[in-house]
């Protein structure tokens, strides 16, 4: 973790109240994956992209309308792919009953990109309005969209170009019956376009199915959620909202490190922290309402300690089933602000082996092991290493060094941490 990275962290911490980090692939990141810098904070804070792909008539736009109308309290804004169907030439026009407009070349895809990026990065766009009786993008004023909190893009093949996938947070497939497709579209087009069967039937064989076969279907693979019955599946929209509500109600810097874990911030730590940043407020308050946080952010990692299922007696001779607490564990705090915690510690974990680890700083960069006392079987524990104060990151990142040279594997690694 190199100082930019931990001050842009910093940064974009300033409503964060307490963290853990679960130290968990730090030696991938190390070994040459860069850090984040602030752009890539910038980039979680964009707004969240759902493609939402599926066969003609299998009820896309029924679920983006659920999706929508579920989300009524988020900006959303619908994006149709069929918006970005390319002009008609003139020897086009004049052979349209031929023209495949479900082949991937009869989609703009280098505008589509480009407006999907640029909404993606917080920018008002114009989304052409095609027009299917003149095959023109040009005849009608652009809808003017401006960013949003979601963003749907809807269409037959939103799946297929991989840049247009590299966009999208999460991708639904919408998988309907084909001869409930055909049904939906012979109604849709006899009856709203006033077409007749035969040219409906005829165009269907010919392009329609085989370009599901051939473009659509496949793509059914990079889907991360399958919609059986499109609009009629209530439960799986419900539970595609909840989970779009959960990343959207998510901190910053949980999207950015998955193993970073914030604790929801309410009026009574608010209140806690207030005291203590209060210039007027006494010794005694301080270090009364210090312990009663650093109590909180020990109780939130114990949380995140594995266990074990176990059955109970209970006094009146009832079968209870409960979990056992973790049995190898320690904590490791580094001095000397780290000690603080070690109470906390101790208040909940009962006759917990607790090591130290010194670490001298000189500057913002360098920084020198100077102490370690650690339990013989360190590496057979899962360990949770203290320390309230976050800098420059350099002795954590040391610490952690530390414990990792001693056999502690990463997923043992519980970094509690008050900012």
């Amino acid at each position: 973790m190199n100082n930019k990275s931990v001050e842009d962290l910093m940064e974009c911490s300033s409503e964060v109240h307490f963290s853990g980090f679960h130290i968990d692939g730090l030696e991938e990141r190390k070994a040459g994956t860069e850090e984040p810098t602030t752009s890539a904070f910038d980039e979680y804070k964009q707004p969240f992209v759902i493609g939402v792909a599926g066969g003609s008539a299998s009820g896309k736009t029924a679920v983006c309308d659920m999706i929508i109308q579920q989300l009524h309290d988020q900006r959303v804004v619908l994006v149709n792919q069929d918006s970005f169907y390319h002009n008609l030439t003139e020897e086009e026009l004049k052979r349209v009953q031929e023209y495949n407009f479900d082949h991937p070349e009869a989609f703009d895809t280098e505008r589509l990109v480009s407006v999907l990026d640029k909404l993606k990065h917080s920018q008002a766009v114009d989304i052409p309005k095609y027009d299917f009786k003149g095959y023109k993008n040009d005849v009608f004023p652009a809808r003017r969209v401006n960013p949003a909190d979601v963003i749907i893009l809807e269409g037959i093949l939103v799946f297929h170009d991989p840049r247009v996938r590299a966009l999208m947070n999460m991708k639904i497939f919408v998988d309907t019956d084909a001869d409930v497709r055909l049904a939906r579209r012979i109604k849709r087009d006899t009856a709203d376009n006033a077409r007749n069967i035969e040219a409906v039937l005829d165009q269907y064989s010919k392009f329609v199915k085989p370009a599901f076969d051939d473009f659509i279907l496949p793509t059914k693979k990079y889907a991360d959620i399958i919609i059986p019955r499109g609009g009629d599946n209530h439960v799986a929209i419900d539970l595609i909202v909840q989970h779009i509500r959960t990343k959207l109600g998510q901190h910053d810097l949980c999207k950015i490190y998955p193993n970073l874990y914030v604790i929801q911030s309410t009026f009574q730590i608010r209140g806690m922290h207030t005291l203590i940043r209060d210039s007027q407020t006494k010794k005694h308050d301080f270090v009364f309402y210090a312990d009663r946080l650093i109590r909180l952010v020990v109780e939130h990692g114990l949380g995140h300690l594995p266990f074990t299922e176990k059955q109970v007696f209970t006094p009146t001779g009832s079968v209870y089933s409960g979990v056992d607490f973790c049995k190898r564990l320690c904590g490791v705090s580094i001095i000397r602000s780290g000690e603080s915690m070690e109470n906390a510690l101790r208040a909940c974990c009962k006759g917990i082996k607790i090591g130290k680890i010194l670490i001298h700083r000189e500057g913002d960069n360098g920084q020198q092991l100077i102490y370690e006392k650690l339990p013989n079987d360190i590496s057979d524990r899962h360990v949770l290493l203290l320390d309230p104060i976050l800098g420059t990151g350099n002795s954590a990142v040391q610490a952690i060094s530390l414990l990792l040279k001693k056999g502690v594997p990463e997923s043992n690694i519980i970094f509690l941490n008050l900012i």
